[in-house]
């Protein structure tokens, strides 16, 4: 079943070629079926805060932790700072940075199915030594091959569906990723949930059901394309044709064809001259890995992941008891899902820039305003009152909401679609591995920045937010409508900051690249 045609029109960046296609319901089971390594990456977000929380977890493995989060003067700010703790949900993203470079070359060479089934089964044993642990080496171990599956699943899944979407919907279907990683962090606190009232075995119980997105993803990768990209690029022409024709519905597909073979004939020109991570380092390259590793360090340094990842400990520390916690990191949870659906239906009509824009605004009041709560209201060994501990749940919810329509997509988003062919995976690469390693940074320094800094460091994410801001009002381009192998052309070289990285004399060389 297929809707009725759409072409691709003009846009802000200038006129480009029209390319008939179809909104085919192959396209968007393709798409769902991709996300689904987003639902992995949310779900092992959401998990890890949850079972830090609970007590049979922490006597297990870190018993000197459980012994300061029940002592009564413990400073409310510190009872859960340990580096080991953190390094327990850390070690996944600094496994995802490690293999994430690797994951690039696996993405050119195989494709961007098989790498990401390859993720799916790195999942699979990563959630079987986790669920099945007997000692902190285990766990951590397990924690890494779940990494290495979060490495392979953010490298091809956001790559994959730039590549099968039409330009007029490519926002929508690539932000099906993050909506899936909004899904898996709820699904994730719901578990969390019900199973903390499993004694003494339900934290298992919640780090196992990381198999079950995995095993979807297996099964379902066995149905679904690969990217007509990814076939010419790898020399199956007629595979790639035939591909692009049944994802759009037409058997008119000529333009947009000859477009894919112009670009995949260029980039082997440019590989054979000189390898994809070399080549980032010209001066026509910079551009977009600028921007690529900016929005990775901009995503993460908007705090979301420190709330994502600790909600139950940060809403414990406001005072709420540990069930109580763990509802609001449900709700918070649910806050995510909707806000990431508005992302979806806007992103193409609007741009990606008013959207970033408008959460800048709204983080900021949201940030200040909770930092501003807890500097009156929570002290070393006191809790807010019942309304402020209510009041800070609707704030981060405020952020939360923002965040999920803006820098939460859109930081996978920009970077997927605005590499040209020739460095795109190894572009990508680069933007993965840069999200990780700020992921990491952030996971292992939280729970001590929250002890050192205490409410002030809400302050220090507000200021990261101002910085953003300035950044996307003076150098970040619109990208809505461009088809993506017409971004050097359409947007580089008409940004009036971006262009003077493109000189005449390299023009017939990397228009199409």
């Amino acid at each position: 079943m297929a809707g009725g045609f759409a072409v691709d029109g003009k846009t802000s960046a200038g006129c480009h070629r029209e390319f008939k296609a179809k909104i085919t319901w192959y396209v968007w089971i393709c798409g769902i079926i991709a996300a689904t390594c987003g639902l992995m990456f949310g779900y092992d977000i959401g998990i890890s805060g949850g079972v830090t929380a609970m007590d049979d977890f922490l006597v297990r493995f870190f018993p000197a932790v459980y012994a300061r989060k029940h002592r009564a003067k413990e400073d409310n700010y510190c009872k859960f700072d340990d580096q080991r703790l953190q390094l327990f949900t850390s070690s996944l993203y600094l496994a995802a940075l490690a293999t994430s470079f690797g994951a690039s070359m696996v993405c050119t060479r195989f494709g961007r199915k098989r790498t990401m089934q390859a993720a799916s089964i790195f999942f699979l044993i990563g959630a079987g030594l986790c669920a099945g642990a007997i000692n902190i080496v285990m766990l951590i171990i397990g924690r890494i091959s779940l990494g290495i599956g979060v490495g392979f699943g953010n490298q091809a899944a956001p790559l994959f569906l730039s590549e099968i979407a039409p330009a007029h919907i490519r926002g929508a279907l690539n932000i099906l990723f993050q909506l899936n990683v909004t899904i898996g962090i709820l699904v994730a606190n719901v578990v969390n949930y019900y199973t903390s009232n499993i004694h003494p075995a339900g934290w298992r119980y919640s780090l196992g059901g990381a198999g079950v997105p995995a095993a979807v993803l297996f099964l379902g990768s066995l149905i679904i394309t690969e990217t007509p990209t990814s076939l010419v690029e790898r020399g199956h022409r007629e595979a790639g044709r035939t591909m692009l024709e049944r994802i759009r519905g037409t058997k008119e597909v000529d333009d947009e064809f000859d477009e894919i073979k112009s670009a995949c004939e260029t980039a082997a020109a440019l590989c054979a001259e000189e390898k994809p991570f070399r080549r980032l380092r010209r001066r026509e390259s910079r551009p977009p890995l600028v921007i690529a590793i900016v929005m990775q360090i901009f995503q993460q340094f908007t705090g979301i992941n420190a709330i994502m990842f600790y909600a139950p400990v940060l809403f414990q520390t406001m005072g709420f008891e540990s069930n109580a916690s763990l509802l609001s990191a449900v709700v918070t949870g649910g806050v995510n899902v909707v806000s990431t659906l508005v992302s979806i239906i806007l992103v193409d009509k609007i741009g990606r820039r008013k959207l970033l824009l408008e959460a800048c605004v709204q983080m900021l009041i949201a940030q200040v305003t909770v930092g501003g709560i807890m500097w009156v209201q929570v002290k070393a060994n006191n809790s807010p009152s019942h309304p402020w501990a209510l009041a800070i749940v609707v704030l981060i919810c405020v952020y939360v909401s923002s965040f999920a329509w803006s820098w939460g997509p859109l930081g996978w988003l920009i970077p997927s679609e605005t590499f040209p062919l020739a460095i795109r995976t190894a572009g990508f690469s680069f933007a993965v591995s840069s999200n990780m390693f700020f992921t990491f940074v952030i996971a292992q320094a939280f729970l001590s920045m929250m002890c050192t800094m205490k409410a002030f460091i809400f302050f220090f994410f507000a200021i990261c937010i101002v910085i953003m801001g300035v950044f996307v009002l003076a150098l970040l381009p619109e990208t809505k409508g461009v088809p993506i192998d017409e971004m050097v052309d359409m947007v580089w070289r008409r940004h009036w900051f971006w262009k003077r990285y493109f000189s005449d004399a390299d023009d017939a060389k990397i228009s199409n690249c």
